[in-house]
């Protein structure tokens, strides 16, 4: 049974580099084989992670878009030609495998593709005890519902006045798209002073979030993010990868 865990919030919060610790803790833990699905259409997770995603979903649909009539004529459907162009771009790694959603590189909406890579990802989880969902800025791939459900939901946010606010938005813009989950997660990310305790308790309380996550702000993490390195060489016992294990025993214990 897979685990799926979901990652949200603004840009430039850092959900890209909690997704891949995600990934490499994991991994390191012996809970892989890991699927990371790098939503974002700016891809970086590929990046973070240490691989490269040569083929996105994006340029696979542009071209199933030029190859649909000589695939038809072969007696290829256009959705198995998808199929199996998204397929193709599984990028293989030690322990995790990466698929990319990228951007169209011609005119026309998602909204095709969107719905094959629903079918695919379903059939690919399933082989896979963790997914984790690394999504552009808000909700917008979970409202595009490229997977149903959600095991965990993780809202990301800084730790400003304006950061906890967005915190409470985020919620309720998932409560007003009905984006399904099990639990709950807030991540508070580079952290220099702390929080106002009484503060994160009160958003905490209105969410109903099942844990709250004070992730600080750490020279190594931000070393590796700005060289674009990848992130599972950090050690055991750095305080950001310490607190990101206390999610996944959370994640192992549901």
């Amino acid at each position: 049974m897979s685990h799926i865990i979901a990652i949200t919030g603004k840009g430039g919060v850092g959900k890209t580099t909690l997704s891949a610790l995600l990934v490499s803790r994991l991994v390191s833990r012996g809970l892989g084989p890991v699927l990371a699905i790098d939503a974002d259409p700016n891809s970086c997770l590929d990046a973070a992670l240490g691989v490269k995603a040569t083929v996105t979903v994006g340029s696979a649909r542009e071209d199933v878009r030029r190859e649909a009539s000589e695939a038809q004529a072969s007696g290829i459907s256009k959705t198995e030609l998808l199929q199996m162009k998204i397929a193709e771009s599984l990028v293989e790694a030690d322990g995790f495998d990466l698929i990319a959603m990228g951007r169209p590189e011609g005119a026309g909406c998602y909204c095709y593709a969107n719905s094959v890579l629903k079918s695919v990802i379903a059939e690919l989880a399933a082989g896979y005890p963790y997914v984790v969902l690394d999504n552009e800025a808000g909700l917008e791939n979970l409202s595009r519902r490229i997977v149903a459900t959600v095991d965990a939901l993780a809202l990301v946010s800084d730790g400003s006045g304006a950061g906890l606010a967005t915190l409470t938005r985020l919620y309720d813009l998932a409560k007003e798209m009905e984006t399904g989950y099990k639990q709950l997660y807030l991540v508070l990310n580079r952290l220099r002073h702390g929080c106002d305790p009484a503060r994160i308790e009160q958003i905490r309380a209105y969410t109903k979030a099942d844990a709250v996550f004070l992730l600080p702000e750490d020279a190594d993490v931000a070393d590796a993010a700005e060289r674009s390195l990848p992130l599972a060489g950090l050690a055991a016992g750095n305080p950001v990868v310490a607190r990101i294990d206390g999610m996944i025993d959370l994640l192992a214990g549901m």
